[in-house]
């Protein structure tokens, strides 16, 4: 054991095992457990909670940051031990649980979370397992490769188990800013202006008194599945790109633009790879995760700082970031997620967010939960967050899928995430459609033009047409909305036979 990362004498004593420590959770309690998008997630102790529920009669209501690593999600499901989840999920196996109604889910914008504890609009937290690099001598906490809301599950559980991973390196130290803002009806400005701004304190602070367990890890966070840019990623970036140096000749923004969000995934570090060739400099992030790609814009001197809750990369990118750690110090800030995704900070500071959906409607509304509008697939994280209070709303598919089968822009989505309201920039790999400034009849015809698969748009184009003679703000034929997942549903494909 390593109890030089136990600087608080009287903790020492607390050190056992995994299944020493899930004996305090109990049937049906709330738990809250670090972890931000496979990032600083509990390795042991909820692993073992999987073990036991496969024995006895367990259920928890399991609050995390975002979704976890090592099949801890489907592990936990497979073996019944999960009553409610919430924020957000990336698991297959949960996946299923959830759309037969096994689990409940709370799909939750990843702001709220913490805000709607500490407003006591959620069940009290019983207990929360933090990972962490060591426990300082005042007995706060040093988180590891995220926040999340760590920082209030420890807050305000009424106990606390601690799991101390000896992976990561202890010189971890410094690249959190833990801040809590005041609660209502006291609450105060958040003093960021910049995304680099570090106005909070290094560690999570903690009740030692709390502290029921402490459990010794060596295990690295799961590899971010991590795809090369293809055909279609690569034409959604440039027409993204290109975009944005015209809005430069336009005046509208600089060679430096404004702080980028990305959401995860391919299509996101493809947007963020394609910006080391261009002449954009000095950029910045103030985002939630940071993937591979912000690393690397790092490593080419185009990214000057970046802001987010956690750190998510593969393998390759762990080595190389922890192994030159202070490298990246003074480059890189780790948040609280009701940080990272507060409204006020996004509208203030700018951002320009670049997010993922399912599909998109011709008027401009965005599901990016949701397949045929019933089966949810992830969650909505925190792109709602984005999506309507940052300075540029963009969100990007590709045009069609499976052998051009299935459309991702319909007469109508079938589950609504993102309305038209706050979605200003549509991407596909066939083009870009500017929707700023623009009535729902202009915004339809400039989708139609410019992010239609080909082999839709006749289609698109009369469904459009014939709605317009009906008439109405925004036309549509009620009786045909949905006819294209009805199709798909029917035949396999959403082209008429």
């Amino acid at each position: 054991m390593s109890y030089d990362r136990i600087k608080l004498e009287k903790l020492k004593d607390k050190v056992m095992t995994a299944q020493e420590a899930v004996q305090f959770i109990e049937h049906d309690m709330v738990v809250g457990a670090s972890g931000f998008t496979k990032a600083g997630d509990s390795k042991a102790v909820l692993a073992e909670l999987a073990e036991r529920a496969k024995h006895e009669t367990i259920k928890v209501t399991l609050m995390t940051g975002a979704s976890l690593g090592h099949d801890t999600d489907g592990k936990l499901a497979a073996a019944g031990a999960l009553k409610k989840r919430m924020p957000f999920q990336v698991d297959r196996t949960l996946r299923n649980k959830i759309n037969s109604g096994e689990v409940l889910f709370i799909d939750q914008h990843l702001s709220e979370s913490a805000e709607l504890l500490h407003n006591k609009n959620l069940p009290p937290v019983d207990i929360a397992i933090i990972e962490v690099a060591y426990i300082d001598r005042d007995g706060s906490l040093v988180p590891t490769t995220s926040v999340g809301n760590s920082a209030t599950f420890a807050e305000l559980a009424d106990k606390v188990i601690i799991e101390i991973n000896t992976a990561i390196p202890m010189n971890i130290y410094g690249i959190h800013d833990i801040y809590k803002a005041e609660d209502y009806p006291y609450r105060n400005v958040i003093p960021i202006v910049a995304p680099w701004n570090k106005i909070g304190r290094r560690t999570i602070p903690v009740d030692p008194d709390k502290i029921v367990g402490i459990v010794f890890t060596n295990l690295k966070d799961s590899p971010a599945d991590i795809a090369e840019p293809d055909e279609k990623t690569t034409a959604i970036a440039s027409h993204i790109l290109a975009f944005f140096e015209n809005e430069v000749l336009l005046g509208h923004l600089t060679d430096r633009l404004l702080p980028l969000q990305a959401g995860i995934g391919k299509v996101a570090n493809a947007v963020l790879m394609g910006f080391k060739e261009s002449n954009f400099y000095d950029l910045t992030m103030f985002s939630e995760v940071l993937q591979d790609s912000t690393f690397d814009l790092i490593d080419s001197g185009k990214l000057s700082f970046a802001s987010a809750s956690s750190i998510t990369v593969s393998s390759e990118c762990y080595e190389r970031v922890f192994g030159n750690l202070d490298k990246y110090r003074d480059k890189i800030v780790l948040r609280p997620q009701n940080i990272s995704n507060t409204p006020g900070l996004i509208r203030r500071l700018g951002i320009i967010a670049i997010n993922t959906a399912i599909e998109f409607d011709i008027y401009g509304n965005v599901n990016s939960t949701h397949i045929g509008g019933t089966k949810i697939m992830n969650g909505i994280g925190g792109s709602g967050d984005f999506a309507r209070n940052s300075y540029l709303s963009i969100f990007v598919t590709q045009a069609s899928s499976k052998e051009n089968a299935i459309s991702h822009v319909l007469p109508m989505v079938s589950h609504v995430d993102h309305n038209e309201h706050d979605v200003d920039i549509l991407v596909t790999d066939v083009g870009l459609a500017d929707l700023r400034g623009l009535a729902p009849r202009e915004r339809a015809q400039k989708i139609i033009d410019n992010c239609v698969h080909p082999d839709y748009r006749e289609e698109l184009q009369s469904y459009f047409d014939r709605a317009c003679a009906r008439g109405g703000h925004t036309p549509h034929l009620l009786e045909e909305a949905f006819s294209w997942h009805i199709r798909l549903n029917e035949t396999g494909s959403m082209k008429k036979a």
